[in-house]
């Protein structure tokens, strides 16, 4: 199978390597090597556009400076590229997340996870940060949706925290596989992976929906989500900037969505509201 190799490189490197990431996971590449001048980053040959660069926005940014040159490749072995740049994370000094090569470490939730393809480490800042929420907020007999859920890791903590039901829905089949090989790494019980989009949450209520996603997505889906969670329910968003608060926020209102709490690392933002 053929892939292409995109070379980027950046500048300031961070957080820009970071950001690079997320945009570009979102947008369907499937694997990232950090390199020291910026970012190796490899997606199947078959069905791509270059259009889709088009819609990574840290590209068009005056804050950084990106050039980027490509070529064809054949399938690697994605997993050993991993290993060698994957470090633990720790969140709040309460939350570990870490590969299965890495020591136990010695903190109230210790997370394992093979991400693979997937995106969603802990290291991203919207993740970090969702994870954050979890950890501030009371999960205990909740019922959850893990909306794009790439790893599975917000819902695998979800279930560490409490919460009696889980869904973990991705549209990406290799996220739905990871994410089920994760939830077994973490003998969790009560996580049930879902392929597909918001059109499969029809007839389904949660306590607690977490959504990290891009913008767009969410600017779609949020409707869906409120009429998906209970009376008095949580709804935490990330996956978006700084300047695009004020438009989630304003979708939010349209569906009476109460804005409770805003977190932000590196310009990435993560919002509580409540139904």
């Amino acid at each position: 199978m053929l892939y292409l190799e995109y070379h980027f490189n950046v500048r300031p490197i961070q957080p820009g390597v970071e950001i690079l990431i997320a945009e570009l996971g979102f947008a369907g590449f499937e694997s990232f090597v950090e390199t020291e001048s910026g970012l190796m980053a490899y997606i199947k040959k078959e069905g791509w556009d270059d259009a889709v660069l088009e819609d990574i926005q840290i590209l068009k940014s005056d804050e950084f400076k990106i050039t980027h040159t490509v070529k064809e490749i054949l399938q690697t072995n994605w997993n050993a590229e991993w290993e060698k740049n994957f470090d633990p994370i720790t969140v709040e000094n309460r939350c570990a997340v870490r590969a299965p090569f890495h020591p136990k470490t010695d903190v109230e939730y210790d997370i394992v996870i093979a991400p693979k393809m997937s995106f969603g480490t802990g290291h991203h800042e919207t993740t970090y940060m969702m994870l954050q929420q979890i950890l501030s907020n009371d999960f205990k007999n909740k019922t959850v949706l893990d909306m794009g859920c790439g790893t599975g890791v917000l819902a695998i903590l979800a279930e560490k925290k409490g919460a009696r039901m889980i869904d973990a829905v991705d549209y990406d089949n290799w996220c739905v596989i990871n994410s089920a090989e994760n939830i077994e790494l973490n003998s969790c019980k009560h996580i049930t992976v879902i392929e597909g989009d918001a059109s499969v949450l029809k007839d389904k209520t949660y306590d607690i929906i977490l959504a990290n996603i891009n913008r767009n997505i969410l600017l779609r889906d949020i409707e869906t989500y409120a009429s998906c969670l209970n009376k008095n329910g949580m709804l935490f968003l990330s996956g978006f900037y700084r300047d695009d608060v004020s438009a989630i926020q304003r979708e939010c209102d349209k569906h009476v969505l109460k804005f409770k709490e805003k977190l932000e690392r590196n310009n990435w933002v993560s919002l509580k509201f409540i139904n």
